[in-house]
């Protein structure tokens, strides 16, 4: 079994002088002396384990950067008892019994109730002869095995087929509140559940059958039993009816604004559409005029004929300039949605580099074009949420398009009177990519983004490899890992290749 390396500890002698000489916690006010937390870092990675410490620290918690004498809680996330144990022998600790070994669900409860929560029995982690004869440590499960579904949905094959939907909506509604509050911990647990919930071949009815499945920690196993008995969540009921969510909601759907303005305009009193366009003193990007300007049009949804219409606009003009280039759509049609709010197209030439200034060109009605910043031989971002570095624009192109007119019965007067609208306004990226580049480029941008995510998750943890949408790099090896096709790339990584129509996590 693989050893569990210490996050700071370079050797047993190193780690046994610390054990007696710990690091003075960090200068936040503790809150909680009794309580000295210790938070493994094997399958959780070095920048994850980080962001945790400092949330705990900004909580009132002592947390410890090494082990030590000190320590009495150890949290681990997705490691069993016998892993932990096994850790704990090798950095010369003899004796775990004097730890409470405990899963990262009771960390998360930790942080959400704001202060310490009991040590159940749910939250620790338990030899096998300690596992209760009710509620057994190994439960019955459903015939597909839940017991064997991967953490990881980049090793589950995940289709548009959502037999949960009323538990996934719930989790998405908790993990957008979470993510307009920056609280990227709560959020991505809601987001890891629902893309699990996604991949059951079968509707949850009783608790019973999420037993044994992944990612499934104490909150959202609360919102479960409660859509199960009473058909809803209270939880999430009360977050579409809290007043800031719905703000929120509001001004990001306009193109060009996040949370951090839409932070800005809710300080300033501002709760709705109408109010941001009627405050004059508001200084608003070019970008969100024209995003209030074409709104209507912008947040309706985008068929899948309307993304073969702008497809075939977009293609007749770039091969205007680059005969050979290669566009292909990307984003949720590729994974093979009907409907989607915009559409992403990456574009690459095969023969030599003219596609510097394709953009530049002109086609479009508004764009914001972000230069390329991407350098050849540069070791992938660790950040599993990074922009990558290639030529972009965000546009929105004048879509024609015929319009069926309910009033077909008006007269030819009212008609005069009447503008009529003959064109919709819609989204488009695009993305150049250079060519050695594409494969991981479209792996990137196919999604969806809980796949893409899990994907350089899995890369990290599991096979010491950085991965992202420029290349992949072998941390063992140190050496690029080149790979002209997306199966290519699943290859290098070990896993069996998830066709795009599978990767809707």
């Amino acid at each position: 079994m693989e050893r569990m390396r210490a996050p700071a500890v370079a050797s047993r002698k190193k780690s046994q002088r610390e054990m007696q000489s710990p690091k003075p916690p960090c200068s936040y006010e503790i809150k909680f002396n009794k309580f000295v937390i210790f938070i493994v870092q094997r399958k959780m990675g070095k920048t994850r384990r980080a962001f945790l410490m400092e949330l705990a620290r900004r909580k009132g918690f002592r947390v410890e950067s090494e082990l030590s004498d000190s320590v009495t809680h150890i949290v681990a996330e997705n490691n069993s008892y016998s892993e932990v144990s096994d850790w704990l022998r090798g950095q010369a600790v003899q004796e775990s019994s004097r730890f409470e070994l405990l899963d990262i669900s009771w960390f998360t409860a930790c942080m959400e109730a704001g202060r310490p929560v009991e040590t159940e029995m749910k939250y620790r982690l338990l030899e096998q002869d300690e596992c209760p004869a009710v509620n057994t440590c190994e439960p019955e499960v459903p015939s597909f095995t839940a017991s064997k579904v991967s953490q990881y949905s980049c090793q589950r094959k995940t289709t548009l087929n959502n037999l949960n939907k009323k538990f996934t909506d719930a989790f998405e509604i908790m993990a957008e509140n979470y993510e307009f509050k920056e609280n990227e911990i709560f959020s991505l647990e809601f987001l890891r559940a629902a893309s699990v919930m996604k991949f059951l071949p079968f509707p949850v009815v009783r608790m019973k059958d999420i037993q044994g499945l992944p990612c499934m920690g104490d909150q959202v196993r609360d919102i479960i039993e409660e859509i199960i008995e009473e058909g809803e969540s209270s939880r999430a009921k009360d977050v579409l009816n809290d007043d800031r969510y719905k703000s929120f909601k509001q001004f990001t759907s306009v193109f060009g604004v996040g949370v951090k303005t839409s932070e800005k305009w809710y300080r300033m009193g501002l709760r709705t559409l109408e109010e941001v366009k009627a405050e004059k003193t508001l200084k608003l990007s070019k970008m969100q005029k024209v995003g209030l300007l074409y709104y209507e049009d912008l947040v309706s949804c985008v068929s899948e004929a309307e993304a073969d219409a702008v497809g075939l606009v977009v293609k007749k003009a770039v091969h205007t300039f680059l005969p050979d280039a290669l566009v292909t759509l990307t984003g949720g049609f590729r994974r093979g949605k009907k409907i989607g709010h915009d559409i992403d197209f990456l574009i690459t030439n095969p023969g030599p580099r003219e596609d510097d200034d394709l953009l530049h060109k002109g086609l479009l009605l508004y764009c914001d074009i972000i230069e390329s910043t991407f350098v050849k031989e540069q070791r992938p971002s660790r950040n599993i949420d990074a922009m990558d570095n290639f030529q972009k624009c965000f546009a929105i192109l004048k879509l024609y398009q015929p319009r069926v007119d309910s009033k077909s019965q008006s007269t030819s007067e009212e008609l005069d009177m009447a503008e009529v609208k003959d064109w919709k306004a819609i989204r488009v990226d695009l993305v150049i990519s250079p060519f050695e580049q594409y494969a991981y480029a479209l792996l990137g941008w196919t999604g969806s983004k809980q796949f893409g995510r899990d994907l350089r998750r899995y890369a990290s943890h599991e096979k010491m490899m950085m991965l992202d949408n420029h290349a992949l790099y072998d941390r063992r090896k140190r050496i690029f890992l080149k790979a002209g096709s997306e199966e290519e790339i699943f290859a290098h990584l070990g896993l069996d290749y998830v066709e795009p129509w599978e990767r809707n996590a």
